[in-house]
């Protein structure tokens, strides 16, 4: 539930009080006329945080963690020298030349020229954010790690990305997703880089680069952009099959998450976590999302990325600034460390494969709550780097070929993104624990180390830095045994299934989300050129399911290939589905439409009932400012809604056409209507109800009439009490949508 309370604005002559959302731009509201009295710099937002304040060493300084921002009165070059003007060059006369000697424009426009660094190669996209993790002790017996003893409180940043898109590209595309975590432990900076998806698309590192060149857009049009629906994608899927089971995880509804709350995290690969007696287990990392796992439809996803292309960062952040701190559950599913390192027959160093929950449970070891939003995009959210490398005491890889490659790739990536190997002393990236390491000088070498003997041992410096023995709790680097051997270049026999849990992943599915898979399935393939590419993707459609492949390919007017598997039986995994199930709301939002006159005290009421179910309220009206007689603020107009923003819609009263219900004003207003109401909220009512999502009407407003929506409907109220009508409605927002709205042809 809600953490803190939102702003508030009375209600006109009654005294009462109605939330105001997220989004307020500044610390300070915004004055008409231009300033002019010098004054330090603003604070941030109560919502925004900043990077802890050690030193480039990971010292604490104990220094006010707003002392590396800018500050002062007065505006003044990059040395400090105060400026007087900053709007007009240094010219020989009124009208120029421009002179070289003027070193303010120079420094200006040369900074200006190289502010931006090379965006990542994946995961380009992102969101971050600031916050806690508190272990609840339950892993102290199979791990020695500091951060998961029962209570330690452990400052963390995360970040969440699309993987094919640039930094441009819409938050909404059907993609993987990154669910990366940096650990600000007291031992050392742990990073688990994960995704929402559970297996890769690949077994071995060495085909990193093949996959990402088939994923990103063709060289030669660089488009399509943050998307797989092209050619050379599903060449390379049909091609290397092993990537069938991470494909049909994307063809899912799991391609396309709800928000970044709404989210599942995995660490993808299997690790080893030892204790302080030396014994090792191995372990796959799961994060559990408090408010379920939820995804939006197709048809959301177009709109919203025209609509709000950064609806994703939006939500976020917007969550956090409103207090409904998102939280996840972190989980390991634990396995023996067995010299053949399966389980149940599942090869655990294959990243192309999952252990359903049902055989190995996933037992919670630690809460994470997202916090703080960050104060600066691009100190923070842009700089801040993962690595695998990043393990601690208790922590430990194993020989999973894709993890061994990820450890040399991820640091290189870092020296060449972010300019040399001093990276970790970037605010957002330093540890929080002492950092003695003998290494020195590079570029971008901020620490101003002392000694005159960076190596060891040493009689100059005192033998300075001494290596720590085992009551200093070292990291312990597990004597893993390592089989004897030929080198050669190969894969074990048990990866050479491909198949079997993309079938598992599938008859998990519910009707519906089977449906929905299948049209994502047709939808790529149509938007492919080459035949061949085709026809090579139905034949591994229909060694996971006849059904499915025959579906896809009716509608790509192709024949349906007969299977070249078999399959024993495959138990299905019921916490693969998203459906089913009542979930928290917090930080939902809920767009409430009023006409011209609404009833004020129904209005304040409504408000008020859903700010104190811990969601956001949002009033739409036929245009902005006051709403009635002024008591509320409408935060969207007919003009600016769009469905895609709402997890319900409500509507207050009568809505008929306003001034501007017209094509020339509005295309939106083009649409069709019913008498007596506004074609865009007809509109809002029509997307709303495709979409599956909740609806509820009081009084006579007679909406749902006029839109020709049938009352009655799975996830439609109507009543005459609003207050009746809003318990419903949050009752039915908790099982995320209404899916018996959705027809399932029983063709799957």
């Amino acid at each position: 539930m809600r953490k803190r309370i939102l702003r508030k604005t009375r209600g006109a002559d009654r005294g009462e009080q109605a939330p105001l959302p997220p989004g307020v731009p500044g610390s300070e509201p915004a004055a008409v006329a231009e300033p002019t009295d010098p004054r330090p710099p603003l604070p941030p937002k109560p919502d925004q945080g900043t990077p802890e304040p050690v030193s480039p060493t990971g010292q604490d300084t104990g220094a006010d963690p707003l002392r590396d921002a800018q500050g002062g009165e007065h505006l003044t070059t990059a040395h400090g020298a105060r400026r007087s003007d900053t709007d007009h060059s240094l010219k020989a006369g009124r009208r120029g030349p421009v002179l070289l000697q003027d070193h303010h424009f120079r420094e200006k426009v040369s900074h200006f020229d190289h502010e931006r660094i090379p965006e990542r190669v994946v995961h380009a996209r992102g969101a971050g954010a600031h916050g806690v993790f508190r272990g609840y002790g339950t892993a102290e017996r199979i791990s020695a790690a500091h951060v998961f003893r029962k209570d330690v409180e452990t400052p963390v940043f995360v970040r969440f990305s699309t993987v094919l898109g640039s930094r441009g590209s819409a938050d909404l595309a059907r993609d993987t997703r990154g669910f990366a975590t940096k650990f600000y432990t007291a031992e050392g900076t742990w990073d688990l880089v994960g995704n929402n998806i559970p297996v890769f698309f690949i077994q071995d590192a060495i085909k990193f680069p093949d996959v990402i060149h088939a994923g990103k857009p063709h060289p030669d049009r660089e488009i399509p952009q943050a998307q797989s629906a092209h050619d050379t994608f599903w060449d390379f899927v049909s091609l290397h099959t092993e990537a069938q089971h991470h494909t049909i995880w994307n063809m899912s509804d799991r391609g396309i998450p709800r928000s970044y709350r709404t989210m599942e995290g995995f660490g993808v690969h299997t690790f080893r976590l030892v204790n302080d007696d030396g014994r090792s287990v191995l372990v796959k990392f799961h994060w559990k999302p408090k408010l379920g796992v939820h995804s939006v439809l197709w048809e959301e996803a177009l709109l919203a990325n025209g609509a709000d292309p950064d609806v994703h960062r939006r939500d976020l952040a917007d969550a956090i600034e409103a207090g409904a701190f998102p939280e996840w559950e972190l989980g390991v599913q634990v396995f023996e460390d067995n010299e053949e390192q399966t389980f149940r027959g599942i090869d655990l160093l294959d990243p192309t494969k999952i252990v359903p929950e049902e055989l190995a449970p996933v037992e919670p070891i630690g809460l994470m709550t997202l916090n703080r939003n960050p104060s600066n995009y691009f100190a923070e959210t842009e700089q801040v780097a993962f690595n695998p490398n990043n393990l601690v005491r208790g922590i430990d890889v194993t020989n999973d070929p894709l993890l061994q490659g990820r450890l040399f790739s991820y640091l290189d990536t870092q020296l060449s993104r972010l300019g040399g190997p001093n990276w970790t002393q970037l605010p957002i990236n330093r540890p929080h624990a002492p950092v003695n390491d003998m290494l020195r000088d590079g570029m971008h070498q901020t620490a101003v180390h002392t000694g005159v003997a960076p190596y060891h041992p040493n009689s100059l410096d005192g033998n300075n830095p001494f290596p720590a023995d085992e009551p200093a709790r070292p990291f312990i680097d597990f004597p893993a045994p390592v089989a004897e051997s030929v080198k050669e270049r190969g894969a074990p026999v048990s990866f050479e299934d491909h198949f079997s849990q993309a079938r598992l992943f599938w008859l998990s599915m519910s009707d519906v989300e089977k449906e929905h898979i299948a049209r994502a399935y047709a939808f790529e393939l149509g938007k492919c050129w080459e035949q061949a590419v085709k026809e090579r993707q139905l034949q591994a459609l229909a060694n996971i399911d006849e059904k499915l492949c025959a579906a896809v390919a009716q509608s790509l007017g192709l024949p349906a290939p007969k299977p070249t598997v078999k399959h024993g039986r495959i138990a299905p995994s019921p916490a693969l589905s998203q459906v089913g199930g009542q979930w928290p709301l917090d930080g939902r939002l809920v767009g409430i439409v009023v006409g011209p006159d609404p009833d004020e005290k129904d209005l304040l009421a409504v408000t008020g009932a859903i700010d104190a179910a811990g969601m956001v309220p949002l009033v739409v009206a036929p245009h902005g400012g006051p709403v009635g007689r002024g008591g509320l603020v409408a935060q969207r107009t007919y003009l600016t809604a769009r469905s895609v923003e709402f997890d319900a819609v409500l509507v207050a009263g009568a809505v008929p056409p306003a001034p501007d219900a017209q094509p020339s004003f509005d295309a939106k207003a083009g649409a069709r209507s019913g008498p007596g109401i506004d074609p865009r909220v007809q509109l809002l009512l029509d997307e709303t109800f495709r979409q599956a999502k909740a609806i509820g009407t009081w009084g006579r407003s007679g909406a749902l009439a006029a839109a020709g929506l049938p009352e009655g409907a799975p996830g439609v109220v109507a009543g005459r009490d609003a207050a009746a009508v809003v318990e419903q409605v949050v009752e039915l927002m908790r099982s995320h949508r209404a899916w018996e709205r959705f027809p399932v042809p029983g063709r799957l």
